[in-house]
């Protein structure tokens, strides 16, 4: 739910008697701080083509060198499966340079002309699928209203694990999962200077929410490491870019498309709107099936809250958000059903290719790579 939290601040920290001694502390332990925040930066992933090749070259050199984008690379990128492993992997490599970055790596690439300019391409190719992928259309309450209506007979990701799911095929959703949910709602903020008055002030309050309402530990992502934790895999940002596949690559690829790129705002608006009306039932059924796993309450938490939050995000969404951005700004409907349908594609990909490999008559892992037995 959206709260009305206020942090306090620290009696006397502004005081100039205090500030000295604060000051001496701060730099005492900012080699210690500076060491753990590098070893929480992940490192570059290994490239899955041609098109990912090139980019993770370029990343593991001097932005200043003027190296320059490969021609072949272009050519390369134009050719990509819109939905495979190279394009995504290439993409999901531009994109973290405007979040956490990756060790070793030059901040300087993040606004080079020439690697912008390749992702570029591939954001055109991208962009050009989800919009021959989805139906199109300006009725965005249609579009809306459907999603509160859930089929009787639903098969997902959620019904598996809450009926019959194995342990070992809910840590490969939470490994899959965390590629998002360890940057939970920073694509979303790319919105809030892109949006003005109702919409803007709605969106904050949803935001503030999803980072915990001034409490760290409250933030979503830290209770998603929490449940990494609890089922034994490694909470560390980033640990799981390497064997996340396409599918799943592609929804997180989306929201920074959408984020990045003003002309798409009333799009990243339909997406986020379209992930809090499908979150809180499906987070029911997974707080069910990690309870049936016999996983604590520590992780079993991030869905709980999710249940209660997203009941009124959803809400302030549809009402506020969408409703003042369309208010201002009617022509962008078509955008925002973009968005929505492109998060029901992109989310109907990601379900088919997991239970495609659970439900094998030998089953298989729906990453890359399979996960090391929790110690």
């Amino acid at each position: 739910m959206i709260r009305n939290v206020i942090t306090p601040t620290t009696a006397n920290a502004s005081h100039g008697a205090n500030a000295p001694h604060a000051a001496g502390a701060a730099g005492a332990g900012a080699t210690a701080a500076e060491a753990a925040a590098e070893a929480a930066i992940p490192s570059l992933p290994e490239p899955r083509g041609p098109v990912s090749e090139a980019v993770v070259a370029l990343l593991a050199g001097d932005a200043s060198s003027g190296t320059g984008q490969p021609a072949e690379a272009s050519a390369a990128a134009r050719r990509a499966d819109p939905f495979g492993d190279d394009l995504h992997l290439a993409l999901h490599a531009c994109y973290e340079l405007h979040y956490q970055g990756f060790r070793d790596v030059d901040p300087g690439w993040e606004w080079d002309p020439s690697l912008l300019a390749l992702r570029a391409e591939l954001e055109r190719a991208f962009l050009a699928a989800l919009r021959a992928e989805t139906p199109g259309g300006d009725d965005v309450q249609g579009v809306l209203e459907e999603l509160l209506v859930e089929p009787v007979n639903a098969t997902g990701i959620s019904h598996h694990l809450r009926r019959n799911g194995e342990m070992w095929q809910l840590r490969e959703y939470v490994a899959h999962r965390s590629v998002y949910h360890l940057k939970e709602a920073d694509p979303h903020a790319w919105a809030i200077p892109r949006l003005r008055g109702r919409a803007k002030a709605a969106l904050v309050a949803v935001e503030f929410d999803e980072f915990g309402g001034g409490r760290p530990e409250r933030m979503h992502a830290r209770l998603f490491a929490d449940l990494m934790e609890e089922v034994g895999l490694d909470s560390s940002y980033g640990a799981y870019f390497g064997a996340a596949p396409a599918p799943m690559l592609a929804i997180t690829n989306m929201m920074s498309l959408f984020g990045l790129h003003r002309a798409l705002r009333g799009a990243l608006v339909g997406h986020f709107a379209a992930a809090e009306i499908t979150t809180a039932p499906g987070a029911e059924r997974f707080a069910r099936a990690l309870r049936r796993l016999g996983v604590g309450e520590r992780g079993v938490r991030f869905f709980t809250e999710h249940v209660e939050a997203d009941a009124v995000h959803e809400q302030v969404l549809r009402r506020d958000v969408v409703g003042g951005l369309l208010a201002g700004e009617p022509r962008l409907a078509p955008d925002v059903v973009l968005g929505v349908q492109a998060t029901g594609l992109l989310e109907e990909r990601f379900e088919a290719h997991v239970l495609d490999r659970w439900r094998a008559p030998v089953p298989r892992t729906s990453l890359r790579r399979p996960l090391p037995r929790p110690a």
